[in-house]
């Protein structure tokens, strides 16, 4: 079963922890996540199963939605409640006015830096291990877009927001740059992604909720095959004599494409199917060959 499931994953375990139990539960051959969650978070993680690993990037290029708490007065090293606390203020004070509108300081396109305990990779090896080994690496800060930020509740220490984000974001980096604007200092202290792109916790499923599932017979929400987990993806039906230049994974040219509109031209993807449905590649369109090239081919 080459399927997309997402999976609201349980606080505690890792994303690749959560991703071997789905893949034990669905007896898959591959298995793989799209975009990691802290062992301490929660909420939406896309596991791919079988041929659907392939797809991974495109649901990790998605955007992001989560809902955070953050304590403010304490900055630890991993800016998250799992660190250490480097700087504490004994006195906070700040009110709502002054959080909404430092919240609203962080929206749009910004510079961020990736925090060093973090599974981002330099030189081949997760930032987190030279963090360990006291070893300070030079990061360069990352553009990222804030889409939308807004403040849920107060009860200081706590502070409770909801951020719709870009992919690379990182939210406790997020919580401590916050925290740094305010002059209080600040960390991540719970958090729950609510959703990527379409796929929202409200239609997520637990570990435990899977395992009871009969698998000859999936539920209508949570679990998705290929073609409908790309639902937002635009399509293009070919010709039956196309579909050998597509099983061989050459391009097609755009004269042949009788299906083919301007739009096109730029999607992040195109699914290609037979004419009767079947969903056979996923490719996109190169202005160098004036053609639909193969970026992923599924027919054998």
């Amino acid at each position: 079963m080459d399927l997309i499931i997402n999976l609201n994953k349980p606080k505690g375990i890792t994303s690749h922890q959560a991703t071997t139990e789905v893949k034990k539960i669905f007896k898959a051959k591959k298995a793989g996540h799209a975009g990691t969650l802290d062992p301490s978070a929660t909420g939406v993680l896309l596991v791919c199963l079988n041929k659907a690993t392939r797809l991974a990037s495109y649901f990790s290029s998605l955007g992001k939605e989560y809902k955070a708490v953050m304590k403010l007065g304490e900055t630890t090293d991993t800016q998250d409640a799992d660190g250490t606390v480097i700087c504490k203020k004994d006195k906070i004070e700040v009110d709502a006015h002054l959080i909404k509108n430092t919240l609203r300081f962080f929206e749009g396109e910004i510079l961020q830096k990736p925090p060093i305990f973090s599974a981002l990779k330099y030189k081949g090896k997760p930032l987190y291990k030279y963090a360990k080994r006291g070893i300070e690496i030079t990061i360069e800060p990352r553009k990222i877009f804030i889409r939308h930020i807004e403040l849920l509740n107060i009860d200081i220490p706590f502070v409770g927001f909801r951020v719709i984000c870009s992919k690379g974001t990182y939210v406790r980096t997020l919580c401590n740059d916050i925290g740094e604007k305010l002059g209080v200092g600040a960390h991540l202290f719970e958090l729950e992604r609510t959703a990527i792109g379409q796929f929202s916790v409200s239609d997520s499923l637990s570990i435990e909720k899977l395992k009871s599932i009969d698998t000859e017979h999936l539920p209508q929400t949570g679990i998705y095959s290929m073609d409908s987990a790309l639902s937002w993806m635009p399509e293009m039906k070919i010709n039956e004599s196309l579909i050998r230049v597509v099983k061989n994974g050459n391009p097609l040219e755009i004269s042949k494409c009788h299906g083919f509109s301007d739009d096109l031209k730029t999607a992040a993807g195109i699914k290609i199917k037979s004419p009767d449905g079947e969903f056979l590649a996923l490719g996109s369109f190169s202005a160098e060959k004036n053609a639909v090239k193969m970026d992923i081919v599924f027919i054998a």
